[in-house]
């Protein structure tokens, strides 16, 4: 019998505690949202989390909002170029849809500590967007005191750990090390990534919703991750009062949407006390496509006139080291190459 649970976005809904005691017999659930089905979304959503989680989550977006807030200037100094800003604040130089995207802003860092591993001199230099050191706004910088410990408090690695655990059956295991599961992929790896997005309010005189592409706040792509975490979205402005509050989306067009495998246009509402993880274009290879990436996007949609509402969202890419073959013939390294060399110019990235 079937007992896969679903949004009213038809998005398939895995319990927390069922995800942690028994993620073995999950693989129906499994395949319903990361598989091949015309119906297939490539997103699932964890339910019934941990009570300190919409605490964390709450705290971390504000933060992102608040470092958006600050002068130019200021943000800037925590940018790092030698790691094609892939470590700390990037803004206006990722391209997407053929031009610099500068209606949101990153921070990036490795929230996980791994043991050193014997990773090679060279492979650490060929690869700076993932083996460089992260960069956090001094303790003192005001508005984002303790960004640090909310980047790192996020326990969205631990719940997508379990997850990898549930894929583990589909993992094509003669493209792989026999002897690493897809959850060691990622327990070991030192290329982790964490993406703390800031979406700027949209211009005053933005597109009307009717006539915006789909694809206008993100452009549609998709992750080289194995997992993606992903934390929902929360929307903020600030009253006349100078407060900072958190209100509903301005509009029912705005957020994520995904595209199904059948090509059908989703948009995906994750609730603000969940969890959610995307598949990646790695774990499509290691699993050989028997689990498929994701296509997907976010969408603005106007606001009220004379509101200024921005948009604070995380994502943690889990990923495999990148010396670690994906397939006989890939390894990730070589893989997330193509991928960089597809959304950054030399331009943008010296």
């Amino acid at each position: 019998m079937d007992d896969t649970q679903y949004t009213k976005d038809g998005v398939v809904v895995i319990p927390y505690q069922a995800l942690v005691s028994r993620p073995e017999a999950l693989g129906n659930a499994i395949e319903k949202a990361f598989g091949s089905d015309p119906s297939s979304l490539g997103i699932v959503i964890i339910r019934d989390l941990p009570a300190e989680y919409p605490v964390y989550r709450q705290r971390l977006l504000r933060l992102a909002y608040q470092f958006g807030q600050l002068d130019e200037s200021i943000r800037e100094r925590y940018s790092d170029p030698t790691s094609k800003y892939s470590f700390g604040w990037s803004h206006g130089k990722e391209i997407m849809n053929g031009l610099p995207d500068t209606l949101k802003g990153s921070y990036y860092a490795n929230p996980i500590d791994v043991e050193d591993a014997a990773i090679p001199s060279e492979e650490k230099a060929s690869f700076p967007e993932y083996y460089g050191e992260n960069i956090w706004p001094k303790k003192d910088e005001s508005g984002v005191e303790a960004f640090e410990e909310a980047f790192k408090d996020l326990f969205i690695f631990s719940v997508g750990c379990l997850l990898a655990v549930a894929c583990q059956p589909f993992v094509a295991s003669q493209l792989l090390d026999s002897t690493l599961s897809l959850v060691d992929l990622i327990r070991q790896s030192h290329t982790t990534k964490a993406r703390l997005l800031h979406y700027f309010p949209p211009p005053p005189d933005a597109t009307p919703d009717d006539d915006a592409p789909i694809d206008n706040w993100c452009g549609f792509h998709l992750d080289h991750s194995l997992l993606t975490g992903l934390c929902p979205a929360m929307f903020l402005k600030k009253s006349e009062d100078g407060q900072v509050e958190v209100v509903k989306n301005p509009s029912p067009t705005s957020g994520l949407y995904i595209r199904t495998r059948g090509g059908e246009l989703v948009k995906a509402s994750i609730p603000e006390d969940c969890i959610a993880f995307q598949t990646g274009e790695a774990l499509e290879v290691a699993t050989n496509k028997r689990l498929l990436a994701t296509p997907h996007c976010v969408r603005v949609g106007s606001s009220p006139a004379g509101t200024s509402i921005s948009r604070e969202s995380f994502a943690l890419f889990m990923q495999p080291n990148t010396n670690q073959a994906l397939s006989n013939e890939l390894t990730f390294g070589q893989f997330s190459k193509r991928i960089f060399q597809e959304h950054y110019s030399e331009n943008n990235t010296m």
